[in-house]
């Protein structure tokens, strides 16, 4: 059985390839863009878009997985910073808040023609960072552009206080909750085929 993750997410690659189960890797290459302004809704819009735009790439069996993920913090939607100085305000919003990590995924069954959007979401809670801090978090995490403003596997575990939910999903994707979906549609971990070692 064919699985591809339409992601070229290097968190979203190391989670799957930690499952070690065999899969491709094929990205949208449609406008991701969301007019929705309620964030769980807003993240599973362009989950579509990923997951429909490679079924439309494609001639063939397979089930697609596409996933976003954005951090709310107060009903505002925080995604990927692009400059430095908008990472330095972001991190400010931040610190010493309660902000919640949203996944947005889409699974696209085309062995059956079914498709299942939902999402999920993680609580996670900063310290009180002064400036001093910020500016040096910004200045040395290399990774603060590619994740939604902060990356937990790196330097920004300094300053966390406390995460509430899956941890993965900050990682943007929950291999709990895409098996469960799984599950619903049917399929068991012995229908995907293992990397070979």
């Amino acid at each position: 059985m064919k699985l591809i993750l339409a992601s070229s997410s290097k968190q979203r690659r190391d989670i799957f390839d930690m499952l070690g189960i065999k899969y491709d890797i094929l990205t949208s290459n449609e406008e991701e863009k969301s007019e929705e302004k309620d964030p769980s809704k807003y993240v599973m819009e362009l989950s579509k878009i990923k997951a429909n735009s490679v079924k439309k790439q494609i001639d063939e069996k397979a089930i697609i997985i596409g996933c976003d993920t954005i951090i709310n913090l107060g009903n505002k939607i925080i995604e990927k910073p692009k400059t430095k100085e908008h990472a330095i305000n972001m991190m400010k919003e931040i610190q010493g808040n309660e902000t919640i990590a949203i996944t947005g995924v889409t699974i696209i069954d085309l062995y059956q023609n079914k498709e299942v959007t939902f999402n999920d979401k993680t609580v996670v809670t900063f310290n009180k960072m002064t400036d001093d801090e910020i500016l040096w978090y910004v200045n040395n995490e290399s990774t603060i552009h590619n994740v939604c403003g902060y990356a937990l596997l790196g330097k920004a575990c300094l300053f966390l206080e406390k995460v509430d939910g899956d941890y993965n999903t900050l990682f943007g994707i929950s291999p709990n909750k895409i098996y469960k979906e799984l599950k619903k549609l049917g399929y068991s971990l012995n229908d995907f085929e293992l990397k070979d070692n």
